[in-house]
């Protein structure tokens, strides 16, 4: 019984009732296991041990795995502000729908991109990427793409060799770099990216990476809440400033309200630099 808890819980509570089988557990040991109340027996297909608010066994309880912005929560990728936290669940295109009724996330019925090990309650990343791509606006799949691309060290060319499902991931898959340090920096220069404007991230100026610089001579930071809310932070970030103004470079600093919640302003700002040339060589 040890053996079989310590199993569920290495994958997350939820494991198959065929591969615990194959891993040497009894099936009249594991009906009495059931019976005991010790181990959960969800549709005669999963063995699970949690509690009924876990997305994996939530999952199993509708006959599928784990999926899209579910899976970017469970693995700590950037979500875009104030998503709902319904559970995305992947199913088998001719799978059965009974286990839907009353359900209140969203299903995604797909043939997988990637051939996975059936025992496994959580959809794989490709499968997770290409859902999300469909699933929210292209700046916010965007946004999600580049920070997985910097969480599980995805290669940028390597993405685009992938066979995707739909024209919208084949696009996040053209657009990604894998440079963004933020999601709020993916959604700038997913923005950015529409004007035409010569952008570059992450150039190196004055010892130290600047988010984007627009051109040659126009350089836009964008304090995001991770890396500007400390004091130093802050005095750091100032210190880069006035260097990279005192080399003739025009600095534009924006916030992470601003950048979400007064993008007319910001665009206004950059136009009005775009307009004085500040992004080319100094007079």
């Amino acid at each position: 019984m040890r053996d079989l808890l310590e199993r569920l819980h290495q994958r997350g509570g939820v494991v198959r009732r065929q591969a615990a089988v194959q891993a040497g557990f009894a099936p009249a040991a594991i009906r009495r296991w059931v019976a005991s109340g010790v181990v959960r027996s969800i549709r005669r297909t999963w063995l699970a041990v949690g509690g009924q608010d876990d997305d994996r066994v939530r999952a199993a309880e509708v006959g599928g795995r784990v999926a899209c912005v579910s899976v970017a929560r469970e693995r700590g990728w950037w979500v875009p502000e104030g998503m709902d936290s319904a559970l995305h669940v992947s199913l088998p295109p001719h799978g059965r729908s009974d286990g839907l009724v009353g359900f209140a996330g969203t299903a995604h019925w797909s043939v997988p991109i990637t051939t996975s090990a059936p025992e496994l309650p959580v959809e794989p990343l490709e499968d997770a990427l290409d859902h999300i791509a469909g699933c929210l606006s292209p700046e916010d799949a965007q946004a999600v793409w580049d920070s997985a691309m910097r969480r599980e060290r995805l290669d940028a060319d390597a993405l685009r060799r992938v066979t995707w499902r739909t024209p919208a991931a084949r696009a996040c898959a053209d657009r990604a770099t894998g440079l963004s340090d933020s999601g709020l920096e993916s959604i700038f220069v997913f923005r950015l990216s529409a004007w035409g404007v010569p952008l570059r991230q992450q150039v190196v100026l004055a010892g130290r990476p600047v988010d984007a610089l627009i051109g040659d001579w126009l350089v836009v930071q964008i304090d995001g809440h991770a890396f500007h809310s400390s004091s130093a932070d802050r005095t750091r970030d100032l210190a880069h400033d006035a260097e990279l103004r005192l080399r003739g470079y025009t600095v534009l600093r924006f916030s992470y309200a601003q950048v979400l919640h007064d993008w007319p302003a910001v665009a206004r700002v950059i136009s009005r630099a775009l307009a004085t040339g500040a992004h080319l060589a100094p007079r």
